[in-house]
C-alpha cells in the first residue's frame, strides 16, 4: 500500500454491505480525511433498499411494499439497489484531482460507456438525466454529493439484480423510464466480473491508470471492519 503514489486510490471490494452503515462509513471517512489522505473506490452491492436523494419528492414512490427507504444526501431523485447490482463508490479530494463536479460525472458515465462499447454494446449519456442509457433504458444511475472538497456516493451499474421493484418507483424521478442490464444484453452475469471489467476504464478516465492498489476486504463485517481499520481517514 505504501508504495502507490498518494495520487493512486485504494480499491476496496466490500461485497454484499448494508446501506445505511455504508452511507455512514463513507461520511466520516469524507469528514476526517485530510490533504494527506488516499483516496478510496469501494466496489460493493446492497441489499434491496430504495433511496432517495436530499430534494427527492416521496411522489415518485408509487408501492414500495417491504423494501425499504432511506432519505440520504446525495443529489437526485429515487433509485433502487439490491444484489447483482455494481455499486461504485468514488471517495475522491475533487480539489487534489483538479476535478470538477461535472468532470466527475462524466468520468463515471463514460468508464461505464467505454466498458460497454468493449462488450459490443452501444451506450450513450445525457446531459438532461445523469446516468448511462441503451437506447432509452437506463444501465447506470449517478449520483453524488462533495463536501469539504470530496466527493462520496456515486454509481450503479446494473449487472444481474432483479429489475422488478424498479416499477415500484418513477425511477430517477422519471415516470416511465425503464432500465436494463447487462445481462439482458451480452455475456456478463457476475459483478465480480463487471467489476473487473469496468476497472481499467474508470481509473483511466479518472486519470489515475497506474498505481491502483486493491484490498479485498469482502465479507459480512466488510464495512465496520473497513471503517474500525481506517479509524476516520487515513
Amino acid at each position: 500500500m505504501s508504495d502507490a503514489p498518494l495520487g493512486a486510490p485504494l480499491i476496496r471490494h466490500l461485497g454484499l454491505v448494508p446501506y445505511e452503515p455504508t452511507w455512514r462509513a463513507m461520511q466520516l471517512f469524507t469528514d476526517e480525511r485530510n490533504s494527506s489522505t488516499r483516496d478510496e473506490i469501494w466496489f460493493l452491492e446492497h441489499p434491496p433498499v430504495f433511496t432517495l436523494g436530499l430534494n427527492a419528492s416521496r411522489e415518485h414512490l408509487k408501492r414500495t411494499g417491504d423494501i425499504p427507504v432511506v432519505q440520504i444526501d446525495r443529489g437526485g431523485q429515487v433509485t433502487y439497489h439490491g444484489p447483482g447490482q455494481l455499486v461504485i463508490y468514488p471517495l475522491l479530494d475533487l480539489r487534489r484531482s483538479s476535478l470538477g463536479i461535472r468532470n466527475l460525472v462524466v468520468a463515471l458515465e463514460n468508464s461505464v460507456i467505454d466498458y460497454a462499447a468493449q462488450l459490443g454494446i452501444s451506450a450513450h449519456g445525457s446531459r438532461a438525466a445523469p446516468g448511462v442509457y441503451v437506447g432509452d433504458a437506463k444501465l447506470a444511475s449517478v449520483g453524488l454529493r462533495v463536501r469539504r472538497g470530496a466527493s462520496y456516493h456515486g454509481m450503479a451499474l446494473n449487472v444481474s439484480l432483479d429489475v422488478e421493484p424498479f416499477e415500484r418507483i418513477d425511477v430517477c424521478g422519471h415516470p416511465g423510464l425503464e432500465v436494463t442490464r447487462l445481462a439482458d444484453l451480452c455475456d456478463v452475469r457476475g459483478v465480480d466480473a463487471a467489476a473487473a471489467g469496468l476497472t481499467p476504464h474508470l481509473l483511466r478516465r479518472l486519470g489515475v491508470e497506474t498505481g491502483a492498489v486493491c484490498i479485498p476486504t469482502s465479507g459480512p463485517d466488510s464495512v465496520e471492519n473497513t471503517s474500525h481499520a481506517l479509524g476516520g481517514a487515513r
